[in-house]
């Protein structure tokens, strides 16, 4: 029985409702009995009581009157596969891109990321769907929101807040919901590859002093912490998820666009609305903390089961919190996987289904507060190949000044590496880039000959860094890179993003052995003209930015190229927890 015939509009399903036409590939709205329903046109003929009612409109012909020509019969448009009598006729449209091609447009950058994903594809039925969105204030910590022609930086946020039914046994009893899942994604300008960035809740940080928007519309500063766990950046002493975003910022050097915040209830309801998620593992586990109980093997996992796994850590890897985000991301790519699959794209009933249950589950800020704004978010993502989504995690080690092991801290080199590869829109998987004439110009800076250190005259400027990195970037270069022949010269004129070393196009030899040393990328180096030093001599100038990292941390890195030390995974690989 279809829609139609279950009872009160009340009482149907949303999912019911849209059905796909196998002629235009759209998903359409069948209406409700209520709805007003058009007659198929009568045929014209004579009033007589029968006649009409019984003609179809091929038997019947107009009467004329005697010798008068008879007209040729008045053409109408006929539409293929005419309803019958008593159904509600419908226009073929004109041929469009089908649904399911624009949902896997929507979607395919975000299945990774479950809210996300599910509020892309709720483009269906947009003023329901944008009553199920609540948005807080991002309090200035934002960049103002993503664009479209810039690399994007999203921050997604998991909380241990028992809300919802069914939530007792998991998390901290009185929780004001920290940050205990927190994922800094970011997609490259070009939307060629992607990096999640996995933040242990454990890492101790300094948490920013963060003005906050008050209930009543005022703004209130909440002291900043020091040497904190980074979960505390949500939730503690009254923080909101801005102040979560202003610890990722002091963090990483990362701005990002938006946040997105999901309780325990956005993994149950997601993997039931998609029919749940295959999962693997390696060995049986059961966890009596995170109630999952399950063999070797492989398993489809929904609801309960779903969020029991994504929360399980006691039974995978050494038993700690970065087990769990490990065995997280092999969750979050079955899902991607999931959500990219014809079983999912082309069912109007769980795309139905993944719009309530995702804009349901979702918080986000105050600049990305629509239906449209997050439509126009998956579009971007949607260009994205998850062979180039790559999953990993920041680099850190146990903390040195605790005898019990219970925080972590960051392991300095590689972790400011990765930063730095975000930063700079580095990609952690190899990428086909587009050949162009303009990019090839770039690389080439780097190639050719390399002058010896020694021969390398460079002044040097803070235009963003720390202070005093002009000085320590000099005792580097002089006494451990052997560029004896350098100088601090204060600060620049103006802060600059990025650094940058402008060189004569005499001075390319030396230009590329600083670049080396430093890890400056072909764009960092600005051919231009050279200026004179203290001692009258022509030199290049190296103006540090605010990427700047500290001495002898190199400022970028290779394509592809994951620094030593850090495990990644991408999104199209199957992987068993161990």
């Amino acid at each position: 029985m279809d829609a139609q015939g279950r009872g009160r509009a009340g009482d149907i399903d949303p999912a019911d409702q849209w059905v796909l036409n196998p002629d235009t590939g759209d998903y359409e709205l069948r209406l409700p009995p209520s709805a007003p329903q058009s007659t198929p046109p009568r045929a014209p003929g004579p009033r007589g009581a029968g006649a009409a009612r019984t003609r179809t409109p091929q038997a019947s012909a107009p009467a004329t009157a005697p010798g008068r020509a008879v007209p040729g019969p008045r053409k109408r448009r006929a539409a293929p596969d005419e309803p019958p009598p008593g159904r509600r006729g419908r226009r073929r449209p004109a041929k469009k891109r089908s649904t399911a091609k624009k949902v896997l447009m929507w979607t395919g950058g975000t299945m990774a990321f479950v809210v996300l994903a599910a509020a892309a594809a709720g483009y269906l039925y947009l003023e329901h769907l944008n009553d199920n969105i609540q948005s807080v204030a991002d309090d200035g910590a934002s960049t103002g929101g993503f664009q479209k022609d810039k690399a994007i930086n999203i921050l997604l946020i998991g909380t241990d807040k028992r809300t919802g039914s069914g939530n007792e046994g998991y998390g901290d009893a009185g929780s004001v919901g920290h940050a205990d899942t927190t994922i800094l994604l970011h997609v490259s300008k070009d939307r060629s590859n992607a990096t999640a960035l996995s933040i242990p809740r454990d890492l101790i940080v300094d948490v920013p002093d963060c003005p906050t928007t008050q209930p009543d519309g005022s703004t209130k500063v909440i002291p900043g912490s020091t040497g904190v766990r980074f979960n505390t950046s949500l939730g503690q002493d009254d923080r909101t998820p801005s102040c979560t975003m202003r610890t990722v910022t002091e963090l990483t050097g990362v701005t990002p666009d938006n946040f997105m915040v999901a309780d325990f209830n956005a993994v149950k309801t997601l993997t039931s609305a998609v029919g749940g998620v295959e999962v693997c593992l390696a060995k049986d586990i059961d966890d009596p903390d995170s109630h999952l109980k399950l063999s070797a093997g492989t398993h489809t996992i929904e609801g309960e089961q779903a969020l029991a796994f994504v929360r399980t850590r006691h039974s995978v890897g050494f038993g700690g919190d970065l087990s769990r985000i490990q065995i997280q991301q092999q969750f979050l790519s079955a899902l991607m996987r999931k959500l990219k699959s014809n079983d999912t794209l082309t069912s109007p009933s769980k795309m139905v289904k993944l719009a309530e249950a995702g804009t349901k589950a979702l918080t986000v800020d105050s600049k990305l507060d629509s239906i449209g704004k997050l439509k126009d978010l998956g579009l971007e993502l949607g260009k994205l190949d998850t062979k180039n989504l790559t999953f990993t995690t920041v680099p850190v080690v146990d903390n040195p000044a605790e005898k019990v092991k219970a925080t972590v801290v960051l392991k300095e080199q590689p972790a400011a590496e990765v930063f730095s590869m975000i930063q700079n829109d580095i990609s952690f998987t190899e990428v086909k880039q587009q050949q162009k004439k303009e990019a090839a110009a770039v690389a080439a800076r780097l190639k050719g000959t390399k002058s010896d250190p020694s021969e390398v005259r460079v002044r040097i400027l803070n235009g963003g860094a720390p202070g005093g990195s002009a000085g320590k970037e000099l005792l580097y270069l002089q006494n451990e890179a052997g560029v004896t022949k350098s100088e601090n010269a204060g600060n620049a004129p103006a802060e600059v993003a990025k650094t940058t070393l402008e060189y004569a196009p005499d001075q390319a030899d030396q230009a590329r052995a600083l670049a080396e040393i430093l890890g400056l990328s072909g764009a960092a180096m600005k051919p231009g003209r050279s200026v004179t030093n203290s001692q009258g001599l022509p030199t290049m100038t190296l103006t540090l930015g605010k990427d700047f990292k500290g001495a002898g941390v190199k400022l970028n890195a290779t394509s592809g190229k994951t620094p030593d030390g850090v495990d990644k995974s991408t999104a199209d690989k199957v992987q068993c927890a161990k």
